[in-house]
């Protein structure tokens, strides 16, 4: 079968044509394409790499900058929120320059951000990174600034509902105070608005012990900021004994409130819910066998804090002063009577806390801590409302306990509570003395003596009853002075013995070791002074004293002085004790002579050597030490007064031993010439001064001697023949002496020098041979003796050392003869003496020319050239 024939296609137009191209083959562009091909000889794109960005800019460790970091604290992870935390620490570590930046300021205001994180761990991060690294590195800058970018976040996170967050923001809020205490008072109406409404939540938020603890702390640090109250938390804190001292619990001390008034009017809503959290923990005392470290954590923290708001009350306000208050505007005595009631219906009848029960040594005193601070509460509060008296007589009866130490234990820390807190209650005693004659007045006052004399010497303790007593002395000196008919003046009077006898001892057992300590004692013993002067019955007291204050200056051992603690003691106390000198009724010799020692010594300040005659001359104007005494120290200091042994030119030119010697006697002749009766004066020092020159004592003590004794004289002389003649062998010697100070060769401006300090000690001689010739006349005498004697030594002996002193006589009686010549007045009286120069020249002629005596060149000439000296003379 034959396929049927395909029907032949027609050829027509075709729509789309299906062209066929040959593979390989590069097809040339349609007619109407576009050319977008770009010539050029390079292409430069932006870099991409992240390293290239941060180049010279900080990073941390893991290579992120500060803005990358702070970016990452709001980052919904948690863990990125934490390691961005630390990864800022670290950054601020490592470029610690960038906190000096100005950028802290904006990273401070992106981290407040985190104050109200609902992460514990980023709120803790947070905390330590402000208290480590940036606050304290802020604290020179604009504290309001910073401040204010704080505490906003700060107030937002004490509404937080999270109970953790609220805590915490008091926590952050105790840290700014910490740096920045002056911003408080910006802040304070609305910081202890937060305290009242998170203490009254407290049975819902709080009852974890801890967290309640660290609140309190919180409210105790803003309660210790108000003004009124610095200056106690300020003596808490430091241990500086001499900073603790008891005016700051003085009535007169109460503040101007500057604004805190209506704050003051707001504590009050926090004392009904501090007593009521006391309170909560009463039972829990009761029940259990031991206080728990926590529980008593809180309530010392709770009782702290309304002793503070206590003080505010009574040292903040002015009672006389209406003030608003919030309960409809009521008085101030309808305010007493609320607030007052509080105090007495439920902190009242806790006290004293006794469980009833055996407590452990520790336990006990931590009872006696917190019952030392509710006496104390109900104290202050006894300043601003008089107590009912059957209340303020248990606390009485309590403070008396205290102070016979019944309620410590034998141990160390009961010890050491009972003195921390034994000092807070001082100061009431001097108040309560105040106020009057009471039975509990003796009571009290002899409790405080077994006190003082059981408290260690240098505590604080100690310290607190110095100043107390200092607080006492005005109410006892008026209770003193309205007669001795008063039974009970016998009884302050013994009180006052008891006190004062122990001072000089304690004084001395403190030595340099407690020096604030010491500069308390020392302002209470011139308080003491002072109020001797007018009361006869301390007259007594305070004159016994001195005789106890003998090993304070100085004491003697044979020719050895002993040094007391005085000398060691700071400027300041040395002051206050020499002041206590002048109060004493009369000076006796043998404490004289104690301050005398003490003045002698060569490290003692010349300003308190200076000082101590001071005062001694003033109580001697004043009546208070004998003529004969006053005169006898002044030449035991001008006699023993140490200087350098050497009579070189050195020793005369620079020591400064010299030069104090000097101004002392000037100090002390000045004193003489003032007075009075010369005449007298010369009577009862002559002889004295006299023998001690006949002793030979140093040139600078001798020529000192001599000013003392030209000072009394006159002209004519009033001296003695006796002194006289005593005198004329004793000055030959000392002019000798004086002038072998003058070298004989060297530069003329050096030899002049010493020659002016040659005259200064020839000037007294010379005085005392213009008021009486006749002394000259043994001078020149004794002289020639002295001459002779040496060329007699000389031919019976001829060794050299006998040449030498020989000559070295001769070149001084030449000195001082020319250098008397110089002078106008001397040079008339030497006329009369020509006799005695004559034998003088011919004594060293004929020794000149003695044949028994080998002389060698050097000496012939020096021998010529004293006699080419001594021809100006006249003869």
């Amino acid at each position: 079968m034959t396929r049927p024939k395909t029907k032949s296609k027609k050829h027509g137009s075709i729509d789309f044509k299906k062209i066929k191209h040959k593979i390989g083959r590069k097809l040339p562009p349609p007619k109407n394409t576009t050319n977008t091909e770009v010539k050029s000889k390079a292409i430069v794109l932006p870099e991409q790499s992240v390293a290239a960005e941060k180049a010279g800019l900080a990073v941390n460790k893991k290579g992120l900058t500060l803005k990358e970091l702070l970016q990452q604290t709001s980052h919904h992870n948690v863990k990125v929120r934490r390691d961005a935390l630390i990864g800022i620490k670290d950054f601020f570590s490592k470029n610690p320059e960038e906190l000096k930046k100005s950028q802290k300021y904006a990273a401070i205001e992106k981290l407040r951000e985190r104050v109200g994180d609902d992460d514990k761990l980023v709120r803790k991060l947070l905390y330590d990174l402000f208290e480590v690294v940036i606050l304290p590195s802020c604290k020179e800058d604009n504290q309001e600034l910073i401040t204010s970018l704080m505490m906003a976040y700060i107030f937002n996170a004490m509404t937080h509902l999270a109970v953790g967050i609220r805590i915490m923001a008091f926590d952050f809020l105790d840290l700014v105070l910490e740096f920045y205490p002056s911003s408080f008072s910006s802040y304070a109406e609305k910081i202890f608005q937060n305290y009242v409404e998170i203490l009254r939540e407290n049975q819902y938020y709080l009852q974890d012990k801890e967290k309640l603890k660290d609140t309190i702390v919180g409210l105790v640090h803003c309660l210790s900021l108000l003004p009124w109250n610095k200056l106690e938390a300020d003596l808490q804190n430091k241990d500086d004994i001499g900073q603790r001292l008891l005016h700051a619990f003085e009535d007169d001390t109460s503040m101007s409130s500057n604004g805190f008034s209506h704050i003051i009017m707001k504590l009050k809503d926090l004392v009904p819910i501090l007593i009521s959290s006391f309170q909560e923990f009463i039972p829990s005392i009761n029940a259990t066998a031991n206080l728990e470290g926590k529980s008593f954590g809180c309530m010392a923290s709770i009782l702290n804090s309304i002793d503070l708001i206590v003080r505010s009350f009574v040292y903040g306000t002015d009672k006389k002063l209406e003030c608003s208050s919030s309960q409809g505007g009521a008085s101030v005595a309808e305010w007493d009577a609320s607030f007052s009631s509080a105090f007495l219906k439920k902190l009242f009848p806790l006290f004293p806390i006794d469980p009833g029960h055996g407590l452990s040594e520790k336990d006990y005193d931590r009872l006696l801590d917190l019952n030392i601070v509710i006496a104390k509460i109900f104290f202050e509060l006894n300043e601003w409302i008089c107590l009912p008296q059957f209340v303020l007589e248990k606390f009485l009866e309590f403070l008396e306990s205290v102070l016979l130490g019944k309620f410590r234990t034998a141990a160390q820390s009961g010890k050491a509570v009972w003195e921390k807190h034994l000092v807070q209650l001082l100061p009431f005693i001097p108040k309560f003395l105040s106020r009057g004659a009471s039975y509990w007045m003796s009571r009290l006052l002899w409790a405080f003596t077994h006190t003082f004399r059981e408290s260690k010497p240098g505590s604080l303790l100690k310290s607190a009853c110095l100043s107390a007593m200092e607080d006492m002395l005005t109410p006892i000196q008026s209770m003193l002075s309205m007669g001795t008919d008063n039974p009970g003046n016998v009884e302050l009077q013994e009180v006052l013995c008891a006190w004062i006898g122990e001072l000089p001892q304690l004084l001395i057992q403190l030595g340099d070791k407690h020096p604030a300590c010491s500069l308390v004692l020392v302002k209470l013993q011139l308080c003491i002074g002072q109020r001797a002067l007018c009361n006869s019955a301390l007259v007594c007291m305070y004159d016994s004293v001195q005789y106890s204050l003998q090993d304070f200056y100085s004491t003697c051992q044979g020719e050895q002085i002993c040094y007391g603690p005085f000398l060691r003691l700071p400027r300041e106390s040395q002051e206050f004790s020499l002041c206590c000198l002048y109060y004493f009724s009369h000076l006796d010799l043998p404490l004289l002579k104690s301050i005398a020692g003490c003045c002698l010594s060569p490290d003692l300040d010349p300003d308190v050597l200076f000082r101590i005659i001071e005062i001694l001359h003033s109580a001697y104007k004043d009546g208070h030490i004998k003529i004969a005494d006053y005169l006898s120290v002044f030449i035991t200091l001008v006699l023993r007064f140490n200087v350098s042994p050497e009579v070189g030119s050195a020793g005369l030119k620079g020591d400064a031993l010299c030069k104090i010697l000097k101004s002392m006697t000037t100090v002390i002749c000045s004193y003489m010439e003032q007075m009075g009766d010369n005449s007298l004066v010369l009577q009862i020092i002559e002889k004295m001064i006299i023998d001690q020159i006949m002793s030979k004592p140093s040139l600078d003590n001798s020529c000192s001697l001599l000013r003392v004794l030209v000072t009394v004289d006159s002209k004519p002389t009033r001296l003695s023949e006796q002194s006289i003649i005593t005198l004329g062998p004793c000055l030959s010697e000392y002019l000798m002496d004086a002038v072998q100070c003058i070298p004989e060769g060297g530069e003329k401006q050096h030899i002049a020098s010493n020659q002016l300090s040659a005259i200064y000690y020839l000037l007294p001689c010379f005085f005392l041979f213009d008021r009486c010739h006749k002394l000259m006349g043994y001078v020149l005498k004794t002289m020639g003796s002295a001459i002779t004697e040496s060329s007699l030594s000389l031919k019976t002996d001829n060794g050299t050392q006998h040449m030498g002193n020989c000559l070295t006589r001769v070149n001084a009686v030449a000195s001082v003869l020319v250098l008397m010549h110089k002078d106008a007045k001397l040079q008339h009286i030497m006329s009369e003496f020509k006799e005695d120069i004559d034998n003088i020249v011919q004594k060293v002629l004929s020794l000149q020319s003695s044949k028994q005596i080998s002389l060698t060149i050097e000496e012939k000439h020096n021998l010529k050239c004293a006699l080419e000296r001594l021809n100006v003379l006249p003869r």
